[in-house]
């Protein structure tokens, strides 16, 4: 049975702090808010340690009920209360807070398409390669360690459920060459190899560098280089639409 909480409740100033790097990292969650991501989740098999939700909300969602049933803590706020723990102008009236789940690197698939993001800052472009590592078939992201959040909320938002179904880590490119990982490292870079003629091999670790600075740091992981031919006159694409190229031509058999 849903409980009822008031706008000053100890329980929503915890929550709140989880739109703030502090507060994820202090408490090990996150938060995510909408319908959508609440199906995806309950889809995925995860179930929110609690879920915040408006009366209105709550009568609309068949998830709620359900993963309330599967252990979930389901509280009922007002819209004023809402507006403090979402990250978003107009609120949906669903907020829900799970653990992270960030594995050890040397846990996170030794075969298959793995992406790395190389420091990648922009929280949209992390999203939205999140979103299409999944759709295409990697088994694993790795950020890092000096990029954006991975739980950073706009991650959490662009990423689309990529964060239930797709297994996630964090790391400095030694700890990635200690595992040997280099072996298997492609990095997307202007000067590289044309990607349609560079053969990538069967269990790539796709690298995409940062907005700004490129590859950086993560150069001497990788020993192979590939570009994505242009035909216009722009000089480079966004992170995340080419790394999103790259993961597609990188899952083809």
């Amino acid at each position: 049975m849903p409980t009822a909480l008031g706008a000053h409740a100890d329980r929503l100033r915890a929550v709140a702090a989880l739109l703030a790097p502090k507060g994820r990292r202090e408490q090990g969650c996150f938060a995510f808010e909408g319908p959508t991501l609440l199906d995806d989740a309950h889809a995925a098999g995860v179930v929110p340690s609690a879920i915040y939700a408006t009366p209105e909300a709550l009568a609309g969602s068949a998830a709620i009920a359900a993963l309330e049933r599967a252990g979930s803590a389901v509280f009922t706020v007002d819209a004023r209360a809402m507006r403090k723990i979402s990250d978003v102008e107009s609120p949906s009236g669903i907020v829900a807070v799970a653990t992270q789940r960030l594995l050890p690197v040397a846990d996170l698939a030794p075969t298959g398409l793995v992406l790395l993001l190389a420091d990648i800052g922009d929280p949209g472009n992390a999203g939205t390669l999140l979103r299409s590592a999944e759709a295409f078939g990697a088994r694993a992201a790795i950020f890092g360690d000096r990029g954006v959040d991975p739980y950073h909320p706009k991650v959490v938002r662009a990423a689309m459920g990529a964060h239930f179904r797709l297994p996630l880590g964090r790391a400095a490119p030694e700890a990635l060459l200690a595992l040997g990982a280099d072996a298997r490292a492609v990095g997307l870079e202007a000067g590289g190899r044309p990607l349609d003629r560079a053969a990538l091999g069967p269990d790539p670790l796709l690298v995409v560098g940062n907005e700004r600075h490129g590859l950086g740091r993560w150069e001497g992981l990788c020993a192979r280089r590939v570009a994505i031919p242009m035909r216009g006159l722009s000089e480079s694409l966004n992170a995340a639409i080419a790394g999103s190229i790259a993961l597609f031509v990188a899952a083809q058999p």
